[in-house]
């Protein structure tokens, strides 16, 4: 690698976000010739794949600063630390500050991981960012960290308690970047729709997003990243019915599709419940598209109750489906729990994700022969209002948005005619 800074980067857009982040300040402050790894811990391979990377990149990197960070280093630092690899193990509270990324940052300590206890994190740092290099949306990070304790979920304890950013600051940011030229901002967060319980006067993600539409009408394009159906408020549905510009297309959190798995993973809704959600979405705003988190191989899930997850696919109109086959994080109630074969995991993760190409490829061949609004991400690909990649007939610029009519569809891809 020449000099300056690469990071590595894996799981959610938060963590994308936050790599701009840590890249930002890192170059400000003068860091030279490092390589920061950016790690998930959602599942145990997001893991395995980080000290993969970390082995990988020490190969090709050989006199670079080897910094780890990310949910995967704040929950298991000392596994980190461990690898002769790392120079350096940041926490992910520590790594959003500008002065962890000053090149003298550690210089004459012996202590290699710097990782502080995350639970005890009250306040959002102000770390927002002005705007993606080369990107056509930019992510405005407005929550971080959860409150809850479903028994498969690791990222607690890597992102700390639930904490909002005031309206006001996020207001401010989407102007600032809006100004420099984007024309698409994304809502993102770790529980995003528990946004504001940590507010003055509790303010609620659907309030935040009519706040934000009317306050910057010079904002082309909002889109709201993955949400929880069982905290989405009135005034979310009523932007979705009421406003144009929030894209009518949302990813919910959903991970099963049987009441009793439900219960067992403690989510807070079932089955009928994300059905109807699924309707009341479709009553307000008619062409939404709905993708689906869900997690395949739960312990104790049996073949009758997997079956419920497939026909939920259907039954609740999804679209776009992210799906996991279980894995079992230690420290959570899950891993104690009878378990289902990891290759039985595997194979139903395979049968969803067939069932969701499926309902994408309807999807996408229902849009054959209209005309689509479309924000171009490079100069032959742009995304629908719906998130749907089209790849276009002749060069556009990034950035920009553009009338597309669609000709036909190729694999996950619609065409322009």
């Amino acid at each position: 690698m020449s000099a300056g800074i690469e990071v590595i980067t894996f799981g959610c857009r938060l963590n994308a976000y936050e790599s701009e982040v840590m890249k930002r300040h890192a170059e400000n402050a003068g860091l030279d010739h490092a390589v920061i790894v950016n790690t998930c811990a959602v599942t145990s391979e997001a893991v395995r794949q980080a000290r993969q990377a970390i082995r990988k990149a020490r190969r090709e990197n050989p006199n670079a600063k080897l910094i780890v960070t990310g949910c995967a280093a704040q929950v298991e630092p000392e596994r980190f630390a461990e690898m002769a690899e790392v120079d350096q193990v940041v926490g992910n509270m520590e790594k959003m500050a500008a002065e962890t990324w000053a090149p003298d940052f550690g210089v004459g300590e012996t202590e290699k991981v710097r990782v502080a206890d995350i639970m005890a994190v009250r306040e959002t740092a102000g770390h927002l960012v002005e705007g993606f290099e080369g990107r056509a949306r930019a992510f405005v990070q407005v929550q971080n960290g959860c409150d809850h304790r479903c028994t498969f979920c690791i990222i607690p304890y890597g992102r700390g308690p639930s904490r909002s950013v005031p309206m006001g600051a996020i207001v401010d940011e989407v102007r600032r970047l809006v100004a420099a030229g984007h024309n698409e901002v994304v809502l993102t967060g770790v529980d995003l729709t528990s946004y504001g319980e940590d507010l003055p006067g509790t303010p609620s993600l659907g309030q935040l997003t009519r706040r934000l539409l009317k306050a910057v009408p010079e904002l082309p394009r909002l889109r709201i990243s993955s949400i929880d159906a069982a905290e989405a408020d009135d005034d979310l549905i009523q932007a979705l019915a009421e406003e144009e510009r929030l894209m009518p297309h949302l990813h919910l959190s959903l991970q099963a599709g049987n009441d009793l798995i439900l219960k067992r993973m403690k989510r807070r809704h079932l089955r009928a419940d994300a059905i109807r959600f699924a309707a009341r979405l479709r009553a307000v705003r008619p062409d939404i598209a709905l993708g689906a988190d869900f997690i395949a191989g739960f312990p104790t899930e049996t073949e009758e109750a997997f079956e419920d997850t497939l026909r939920l696919v259907d039954e609740a109109g999804l679209t776009y489906l992210h799906v996991f086959p279980f894995s079992p994080r230690p420290g959570t109630p899950a891993a104690k729990m009878p378990q289902v074969g990891r290759a039985v995991a595997r194979e139903r993760a395979e049968r969803l994700r067939a069932k969701g190409d499926l309902a994408l490829h309807r999807f996408l061949d229902s849009r054959i022969g209209r005309t689509e609004q479309a924000i171009v991400e490079t100069p032959l690909i742009a995304r629908s209002e719906h998130f749907a990649a089209i790849r276009l007939a002749a060069p556009a610029r990034p950035g920009d948005i553009i009338r597309v009519t669609i000709g036909a569809r190729s694999g996950a891809e619609l065409v322009a005619a």
